[in-house]
């Protein structure tokens, strides 16, 4: 049973079994309560915009738009919504993007249901959330001159391109998978291959696994 104070969630993700999941593991609390819930970017705008709630529950891999592009439009359009990145895909992988794009906090899905409810109080209340082993790969970092990767200077379209890409997606596949055009997929790898310096898939595939971007299978 929720309070009348409680935090109002909203969800964004584009799986109904995992709106479904996140749902039962909050009504599980006493102060959280999904207000809302969204199967893409579109949907979430539109109950953003009647409703008010205190945190945005958002998954990265949306079917109109990449979630880093719904949450820089969030941050615009309502500046005060603190907004939780929910994904499959390891932190190292997005987090920092995330972050940088003005997101609260990352968390993986593989995550127990305790700490996507810590992440949750923890975000409401102004502050930012990360993982204790992200914490330590941030610190690790610090006074390190390390020259930035390559892969670093990508556009967030261009760098999710790239991990399916080496994730063994083609460009159709892709195009798919982002509802997107194969012309547009195209232009993408073609931009990320040039800042790179890299000459085809299979250059980019051995850059992503040496660079443990993905796991070598």
């Amino acid at each position: 049973m929720t309070s009348a104070t409680a935090l109002q969630v909203l969800i964004a993700d584009d799986h109904a079994i995992v709106r479904e999941g996140l749902r039962r593991i909050l009504a599980d609390t006493s102060d959280i309560e999904v207000a809302g819930d969204a199967a893409s970017g579109v949907e979430a705008f539109k109950l953003a915009r009647h409703t008010e709630f205190d945190v945005l529950l958002l998954d990265i891999s949306m079917p109109d738009r990449s979630g880093i592009e719904v949450l820089k439009q969030f941050r615009l359009e309502f500046p005060k919504l603190a907004v939780l990145m929910f994904s499959m895909h390891r932190e190292d992988q997005y987090a920092i993007r995330s972050l940088k794009a003005g997101a609260s906090g990352y968390i993986n899905k593989q995550s127990a249901p305790a700490e996507l409810v810590n992440a949750i109080r923890q975000v409401a209340k102004g502050r930012k959330y990360i993982s204790i082993e992200l914490a330590q790969q941030l610190a690790n970092q610090v006074g390190d001159d390390r020259e930035i990767p390559p892969h670093e200077t990508l556009s967030d379209r261009e760098y999710q391109t790239l991990l399916m890409i080496a994730g063994g997606k083609t460009v159709s596949d892709i195009a798919v998978d982002l509802t997107l055009s194969v012309k547009t997929i195209s232009m993408y790898r073609s931009r990320l291959l040039q800042k790179m310096k890299l000459r085809h898939n299979a250059e980019l595939t051995h850059y992503a696994i040496r660079n443990q971007l993905v796991q070598e299978e």
